[in-house]
């Protein structure tokens, strides 16, 4: 397969994701609408269904993950290789844990845009079961932290980027995981550019991973200890 066929590919695959996930969040939000409501209590629906919101983001990524497997292999490039690299594991695996943390402490800037709710927002989830907590962990922490980063990241910087350019392509492909977590106003968008950072400065996948999994798994913890 030639790089523009690849390109191709890898753009349907990272754009249908970003189609599925936030178009059931957008069909959530759009089912609660009351007159009155401004976008960010609008927004604020898109994630009420906590248990279905989850099993959508673990399917919508399982069916597409072999897709961007296949490409993978037909491309001869070993995921392995473009996830860790043995000798530097330590190095990256500490670089994830920095940005995992510091992309936690950005997502508390939404605290304050959140103050811009009215009371028709969507008021909380309340006290999680054990049942959606495994699930958020499952869903947020490690699906999302693992398959995204493999869609958004790898996808771009291997296949868009010998046609776009590497930067140029994880710019871009960044701009879709930002729409797929349109609800979260830019928040996404905005952490990208650190886990770009991250896989571009170690060349290893496996720093945005952590990164990314890491500062959801911070943020399931953090809600679970103010609930």
């Amino acid at each position: 397969m030639n790089n523009t066929t690849n390109a191709e590919k890898a753009l349907k695959i990272t754009t249908a994701l970003t189609l599925i996930v936030s178009g059931y969040e957008l069909l959530r939000s759009c089912r609660n609408y009351r007159e009155g409501m401004n976008l960010l209590d609008i927004a604020s629906y898109a994630t009420a269904d906590l248990n279905t919101y989850c099993l959508v983001l673990i399917l919508a990524n399982m069916i597409l993950l072999p897709q961007a497997l296949m490409l993978y292999k037909q491309s001869g490039i070993s995921l392995k290789n473009e996830i860790y690299d043995r000798q530097n594991l330590g190095r990256d695996i500490f670089m994830g844990i920095v940005l995992a943390v510091v992309s936690a402490v950005i997502s508390l800037l939404s605290v304050f845009v959140s103050k811009g709710r009215t009371e028709l927002a969507f008021q909380g989830w309340g006290q999680l079961s054990v049942g959606e907590i495994f699930l958020m962990i499952l869903s947020l922490g490690f699906v999302s932290g693992i398959c995204k980063e493999i869609f958004f990241r790898g996808l771009a910087k291997n296949f868009c980027g010998s046609v776009w350019g590497e930067t140029a392509s994880l710019l871009i492909i960044n701009v879709l995981f930002g729409m797929l977590d349109w609800f979260n106003m830019g928040h996404s968008f905005l952490v990208g550019f650190l886990w770009i950072w991250g896989y571009k400065k170690s060349g290893h996948l496996i720093v945005p991973m952590i990164a990314h999994g890491g500062m959801n798994l911070i943020s399931v913890v953090f809600y679970i200890i103010t609930s």
